[in-house]
């Protein structure tokens, strides 16, 4: 038996399997040695277990009646103690702008949202990695729902092959990027997000190249060091916002136990050893923190770790709190960082008409229509 296997997890798997077939298990649950271990237990070859990892990640399969070069016997044994959780496609939505947002739904009755953002050079996929938010930042729409759960690596892997298959379907053009900037906080499902990147981006599975993929982060310092010891080949973007602790404090109640110095001192150590790139998230809140002055706190912490920024429009998600800042403050805001050698760039939102865009994924009828069965 492989030496990084848990024996006593195939123990438990396998004597499930026999004493009690109808407590299915998620095959895509297991790794490829544990495929092949638990293929052996059942008294097959070692190497189907390796067929059937590939027809799952490679091949996307979400039947065992897909997977073509097993016998049909082999088959209708997966079947009786296996089940492939696949996400289903609840609702879809195409934006003027040809945005379009999907709403999935869990086997568990949850559902998430995931977007495909369209522009002149990329089609960009935007997935969630938790059933809503335990973050409650104040600009969000999924911050003001609570957390149910993490996704899992497949739930998360799911939601890239349906955006990258309506990119085909609707433009005839390949998927070219992910963001992990959907509903939840990717590093507070640390493992399971990393779990799925190595889906993507392995040989035996969509074989993505690792720097076309950004995690974004609302800034958890210890889990970021942790990407840089692991030695994560993706991008990382830090969910900013202001500059200074107590404007952060006030729109993001994550910066009270992770302090801006504390998040910088991270992200120096991110840069330091690992390959990605580092961008900053700023969203511009009308007479907030759009100011020079605010400029200046910003262009002060790029010195410290430099880093390009992303100045987003604001979108309203329907309490009145905050606004959209005023254009001409905002590119007087971009100039200022330009001068002061930070590369800036204004991102106009997407998919505002569907609730798509920046900070408005919540899924709030879905979700509602569950809680109230």
């Amino acid at each position: 038996m492989h030496a990084n296997i848990n024996n006593l997890n195939l123990w438990f798997i396998f004597v499930s399997m026999m004493q009690a077939p109808q407590a299915k298990i998620d095959i895509r649950s297991l790794s490829l040695a544990e495929l092949k271990d638990t293929f052996t237990q059942m008294e097959e070859k070692a190497f189907r277990g390796g067929q059937v990892y590939e027809w799952l990640w490679k091949k996307s399969a979400h039947s065992f009646d897909e997977m073509s070069n097993l016998s049909k016997e082999l088959r209708e044994k997966l079947k009786e103690h296996f089940v492939i959780h696949a996400i289903t496609v609840v609702d879809k939505q195409v934006s003027t702008d040809r945005t379009i947002k999907s709403s999935f739904r869990l086997h568990d009755g949850h559902l998430i949202e995931g977007v495909l953002i369209p522009t002149e050079d990329r089609m960009t996929a935007c997935v969630s990695s938790q059933v809503g938010c335990s973050l409650t930042c104040k600009f969000c729409a999924t911050g003001k729902m609570e957390r149910l759960r993490n996704l899992t690596p497949a739930e998360i892997y799911d939601q890239v092959i349906h955006i990258r298959d309506w990119a085909q379907k609707h433009y005839g053009i390949t998927l070219t990027n992910i963001v992990f900037m959907g509903m939840g906080e990717p590093l507070l499902n640390y493992n399971n997000v990393l779990s799925a990147i190595e889906k993507i981006t392995g040989e035996d599975g969509l074989n993505m190249a690792s720097d076309r993929i950004t995690v974004s982060t609302a800034g958890i310092a210890k889990m970021i060091k942790k990407l840089a010891d692991d030695k994560v080949k993706f991008n990382l973007a830090l969910s900013l916002h202001a500059a200074n602790d107590t404007k952060r404090n006030v729109i993001m109640p994550i910066n009270e136990s992770n302090s801006l110095e504390s998040v910088i001192d991270a992200l120096a150590y991110f840069r330091a050893n690992a390959k990605g790139k580092l961008t900053f998230e700023y969203i511009a809140f009308k007479d907030f923190n759009e100011s020079i002055q605010d400029a200046k706190e910003l262009v002060a912490i790029c010195k410290k770790v430099p880093a390009k920024v992303n100045i987003i429009e604001y979108n309203p998600i329907g309490d009145g709190a905050f606004s959209k800042a005023d254009s001409m403050k905002v590119d007087q805001f971009q100039r200022y960082l330009e001068r002061n050698g930070v590369i800036a760039t204004v991102r106009r939102s997407r998919g505002k008409d569907i609730d798509a865009a920046c900070g408005q994924l919540a899924n709030k009828k879905h979700e509602k229509a569950l809680m109230d069965k």
